[in-house]
């Protein structure tokens, strides 16, 4: 089976190209919502930890108490942290098709499909067989958001 379903296949193209039934990439392929989202939970969880560290270790408090404010405050800082990176990742273009701009100006579509690793290389050569000009440039690792 080498179908890829259309809601896994983006087109991104230049501004004004018509893409008449391709499937257009939307915000989350366009912008860097989800990476920026990643890093602000990490970063706002952290955030959060240490104000709660902070806030249990300056007043005398017991062990109870002290777990709810540390939770507390990790949550609320995960939570501000997510929501100020998807406000920045919005409104950032996404990091990782910069590098296709160019090409994308000058009048080339680029194509990102979401396929399971397994078959990554048996889509490139299918992709190859059907349409031999067309060059696979790269595959996403899966990195984590935050080294």
């Amino acid at each position: 089976m080498a179908k890829i379903e259309e809601k896994h296949i983006h087109i991104i193209a230049k501004r004004g190209t018509p893409l008449e039934d391709l499937p257009e990439a939307n915000l989350l392929q366009k912008s860097d919502f989800i990476p920026a989202v990643e890093q602000g939970v990490a970063l706002g969880g952290a955030t959060g930890m240490l104000a709660g560290l902070v806030a249990i270790a300056l007043p005398p408090a017991s062990t109870v108490i002290a777990g709810g404010v540390l939770l507390a405050t990790t949550l609320a800082g995960a939570g501000v942290g997510s929501w100020l990176g998807g406000m920045v990742g919005m409104s950032v273009s996404n990091r990782r098709i910069k590098e296709f701009e160019e090409a994308i100006e000058a009048g080339h579509l680029l194509i990102l499909a979401d396929v399971p690793t397994n078959r990554v290389n048996e889509i490139e050569n299918r992709v190859k067989q059907h349409l031999p000009q067309v060059e696979v440039e790269q595959t996403e690792p899966r990195v984590p958001a935050f080294p």
